[in-house]
């Protein structure tokens, strides 16, 4: 009877023994990040408005099909999720049914999803009848394909400069005749000067040369999804009437297969991001003619070279099993640009000219149906801006085509070790100069290029600063 009640005794110490054993492994096991990356085709039907130019005209032929990328994050507590889109720039109003697609079908946190476009030329207006139900429902199960791939992940992040791609397309320019703008006036710089002109003087601005890049594996290796950002507005190349994704599906493509990712199941997932290139481009204008190149081939060099140089760097990147994730949002109330009395004047003399008469400039008659919607239009816009937190990398998103100036600032002014920002993101309210480059004046000053207040960089780079205050400030989990 005492041997029975020493067993049972023995076996009650040993299975409270295996219990906190258990209990001390589970409180010493490290916290698992997971990740998922998907993407769907967001092609729009042949007939639709190819726009990027001052004259659009109908999409006759798919050269390359265009997708939503996605990438979500999960660290036990928080959920992320970045959807990049092939798209010239993508209205907030569309974006937000996307949020509500996802949230009705998922639960994700809308509030937590970065959304962005990539900016190519090649591809037609999101928010249009028959192509936005394409891009809303591409966009959402974009995300929940990513989540239906979610597994135990590990993340790293990293930077490289490729300056040879990038050019700041403002120029000083002394030829008054290249500086006159639709408003009956002259300009200080121009965008987009004659190649080699003698009238060239300096850029007006800097350029940023780093390729900024997000890489995720699984426990194991294997690549799960590449997110990059560069500061480089399109390349362009393309036939008249091509829908293409240009050179951010092409990087997103080569950078699988330097990784070695051709096999990956599920796919791998590569992402370019449009950076602050709203003053950038990929011509070097002191160079008079240069090569000249085959349709697509400009497209896939600039690609191929900062695919390249990716790789390089991604050999130094440190990666993590597991780092906190944060999301911080502010909805920002900005004034929009209203003509004054002069203005107005100038430009109904312009309408009221007949079609052959002598032009002052050649789009003044184009600025004065724009003018005339900001004067028509709200007397106030209001803009989300978002920074979300990956470990001790902060990314931005600025619904705008942002100058390569404030992402610089922002840059230099981050609480985060690693910052970068993409641009037209959760919206496309136009250009975003800063005040120095409205009184140079220029094509994305104009008025109806630039929709907002002069003082809006301003605002929006001391907002983004304070998301990214708030989110460092936050007591790691």
């Amino acid at each position: 009877m005492i041997r029975i009640r020493i067993v049972v005794v023995s076996l009650s110490l040993l299975l409270a023994f295996l219990v906190l054993a258990q209990d001390l492994r589970a409180a010493d096991d490290p916290r698992v990040l997971r990740a998922g990356a998907a993407t769907a085709d967001i092609t729009p039907p042949l007939g639709e408005i190819v726009v990027g130019g001052f004259a659009p005209f109908p999409a006759d032929r798919v050269h390359d099909p265009l997708h939503a990328r996605c990438l979500v994050l999960d660290d036990g507590q928080e959920k992320i999720a970045f959807v990049i889109c092939d798209n010239l720039g993508i209205q907030r109003e569309v974006l937000d049914e996307a949020r509500a697609l996802i949230s009705d079908e998922t639960g994700f946190p809308i509030e937590n999803i970065l959304m962005s476009a990539t900016h190519t030329h090649s591809g037609t207006r999101a928010r249009m009848p028959k192509f936005r139900p394409i891009v809303v429902r591409g966009i959402a199960d974009s995300v929940s394909d990513a989540l239906e791939n979610l597994e135990p992940a590990r993340i790293g992040w990293g930077g490289v400069e490729e300056p040879t791609e990038v050019f700041n397309r403002r120029w000083y320019v002394s030829d008054e005749q290249l500086r006159r703008n639709p408003f009956g006036g002259v300009d200080t710089v121009r965008m987009n000067p004659p190649r080699g002109n003698a009238a060239l003087e300096k850029p007006a601005g800097p350029i940023d040369p780093e390729v900024s890049f997000l890489s995720i594996q699984s426990r194991d290796g294997r690549p799960i999804a590449l997110l990059a950002n560069y500061s480089l507005h399109y390349v362009g190349g393309v036939n008249k009437g091509d829908v293409s994704a240009d050179y951010f599906a092409i990087f997103a493509r080569r950078i699988g297969e330097l990784l070695g990712a051709d096999d990956a199941d599920p796919p791998f997932v590569g992402m370019m991001s449009n950076g602050t290139s709203g003053d950038i481009n990929n011509i070097n204008f002191r160079e008079a003619g240069g090569k000249r190149y085959d349709r697509y081939e400009k497209m896939t060099e600039v690609a191929e070279n900062v695919a390249q140089r990716v790789r390089e760097a991604h050999d130094d990147i440190e990666f993590h099993d597991w780092v906190p994730l944060g999301s911080a949002r502010r909805e920002l109330t900005l004034k929009t640009r209203k003509p004054d009395k002069e203005m107005q004047a100038y430009f109904a003399r312009i309408n009221a000219q007949d079609d052959d008469a002598p032009k002052y400039h050649r789009h003044e008659r184009t600025y004065a149906q724009r003018v005339q919607t900001l004067l028509e239009g709200p007397d106030e816009v209001t803009v989300p801006l978002q920074v979300v937190r990956v470990g001790d990398l902060a990314i931005a998103a600025i619904p705008f085509e942002t100058f390569v100036e404030i992402g610089l600032e922002i840059k230099e002014k981050t609480p985060f070790n690693d910052t970068f920002t993409i641009s037209l993101a959760n919206g496309s309210g136009g250009y975003l100069p800063t005040p120095r480059h409205h009184e140079l004046g220029g094509y994305e000053t104009w008025m109806g290029t630039s929709k907002v207040e002069l003082e809006g960089s301003v605002k929006i780079t001391n907002a983004i600063l304070a998301l990214m205050a708030e989110l460092d400030s936050a007591t790691d989990r």
